[in-house]
């Protein structure tokens, strides 16, 4: 891991590193700090495998467009950053990429990057990949990455699990034309992505939201005048892309809030406890627009009766009569003659109380053969590919994943990735997950019933290969559950019958 790590970053053009500074113990640099003091455009800050101390403050940390500065773990993962008010805070940074670095243990934010309160001059041109923010020591308004005044940015890849519970995983304020891909949330306090502060520009693409807090998404937000960037944006959000994304239950999959101009489309929404979306606004200042004219389009919405009615939940101040709905599936998981969302504008096409067939059991949410959402979406021109990375075909289906049948191996889709394996047995006695996995290492279990109500969690380091355990339900109600297992960046969804 180690040499194809190192490998993959020096072997490309625009990073060769002009020297390679080492920080941990034993290194000639003891922390970021004294290792950025002295970084030049091209070099390699390499944190050896260990523990390394948080706290670190460091500005200015810029490459150029043909020599970007890489912060980069020895061994993915392996090196951790622990403690501090903020692991990192990094003001005023361009042209850097962080990779395969972990961080946990912060009392006030993980890794924080600004534009030193200079907002014509924000910091840009960031990438962070293959990292990980696991278990901060925080319960306010706290949050895993704090992005204020970036542009032109990556996040891409990272695992985000258990939030400060009044925080973000990741809190935008004033930051535009980014990206977020494939990025795995799990465990959030209030949000998982918050887009604020005039955040504009914003693309969010096949991640896994699962358990991600009062709302998973949180397009827009309350920001108070003096932090928007630029000074004087009537919008707290415009032009957010939610694309290909699966939501796995939290009070709200997204929340329109001060937002204009965005769209959420082909993502798959499982379970939600309250709604499957709301429609919000927080600042009411008479020059701000309201929330308006943004658009719902071919998601597949799977709801409980608790959050059945209402589906989306509209708040004062708004315009809901403005948003746009086209071919979105609905179905109520608990009531077969369920009459449908409580859409605030009529919808064209949409199909409602149609069961979508996912695969059985929804690991990855793939769509039966007879699904009725293959081929029912609408036809637009983003996104191009589904959450399994597949380009939707011509006649696209409903839902983060596309399901006809001259998509390239459907039924290769349907299978775990190699690293991570669940199965779940069911006998007259007992239900039972067996896993398994491809090295040993820690592994989280959250079991859910049907309202998305957590009934059980464990933590365990099972070793490679198979490990089999029972699921706590000899003394639930007949129903369906969902088993939730994480290893890593690798989460696994699972349904699980139960008939007592």
């Amino acid at each position: 891991m180690k040499t194809l790590l190192l490998f993959a970053i020096l072997a490309c053009p625009s990073l060769v590193a002009s020297r390679t500074l080492e920080v941990g113990q034993g290194a000639t640099y003891a922390n970021l700090q004294a290792a950025a003091a002295v970084a030049q455009p091209g070099d390699s800050i390499l944190f050896k495998t260990g523990t390394h101390a948080g706290g670190q403050y460091v500005e200015g940390l810029q490459g150029r467009a043909d020599a970007w500065i890489t912060i980069i773990g020895e061994e993915e993962g392996g090196a951790v950053v622990r403690g501090g008010s903020n692991a990192w805070q990094l003001t005023d940074a361009a042209y850097l990429r962080i990779v395969g670095i972990s961080f946990g243990g912060q009392t006030g934010n993980g890794l924080n990057l600004d534009d030193g309160g200079s907002y014509d001059t924000p910091a840009h041109h960031i990438i962070i990949e293959r990292c990980t923010w696991l278990d901060i020591n925080a319960t306010g308004n706290n949050d895993l990455l704090k992005m204020s005044g970036i542009d032109s940015f990556q996040v891409r890849d990272c695992t985000f699990q258990n939030g400060a519970a009044g925080g973000s995983m990741i809190d935008m304020v004033g930051c535009h034309q980014g990206s977020f891909l494939r990025n795995r949330f799990q465990n959030a306090g209030s949000n998982c992505i918050q887009a604020k502060g005039g955040t504009s520009d914003i693309r969010i693409e096949g991640n896994t939201f699962v358990e991600g807090g009062a709302r998973a998404i949180n397009i827009g937000g309350s920001t108070g005048l003096q932090f928007f960037r630029p000074l004087g944006i009537n919008y707290e959000s415009a032009r957010i892309k939610v694309y290909s994304n699966v939501f796995v239950g939290a009070d709200a999959a997204v929340a329109f809030v001060g937002t204009v101009n965005s769209e959420v489309v082909n993502n798959t929404i499982y379970l939600p406890k309250r709604w499957a979306a709301r429609i919000l606004q927080e600042t009411t200042d008479a020059a701000f627009l309201q929330c308006g004219d943004n658009s719902f389009r071919n998601n597949l919405v799977v709801v409980g009766n608790v959050a059945a009615n209402p589906t989306f939940n509209i708040g004062g101040n708004t315009r809901p009569g403005t948003f746009t709905f086209n071919n979105n599936l609905w179905f109520n998981a608990e009531n077969g003659s369920w009459n449908g969302p409580n859409l605030p504008a009529a919808e064209s096409n949409g199909i409602i109380s149609r069961d979508p067939l996912l695969a059985a059991p929804p690991s990855d949410f793939t769509l039966r053969a007879a699904s009725p959402a293959i081929g029912a979406g609408l036809a637009v021109d983003q996104p191009t590919h589904d959450y399994n990375g597949r380009p939707f075909l011509t006649n696209r289906s409903i839902g983060a994943v596309e399901g006809g049948s001259s998509t390239t191996s459907v039924a290769a889709a349907s299978q775990p990735e190699t690293e991570l394996q669940c199965e779940v047995i069911a006998t007259s006695n007992h239900v039972a997950a067996a896993v398994q996995l491809s090295r040993s290492g820690p592994v989280e279990f959250s079991l859910y019933d049907v309202r998305g109500e957590s009934i059980w969690r464990h933590h365990a380091q099972l070793p490679s290969g198979q490990t089999t355990l029972q699921l706590p339900l000899d003394e639930s109600p007949s129903g369906f559950y969902l088993l939730v297992v994480q290893f890593g960046s690798r989460v696994v969804v699972k349904e699980v019958g139960v008939s007592q």
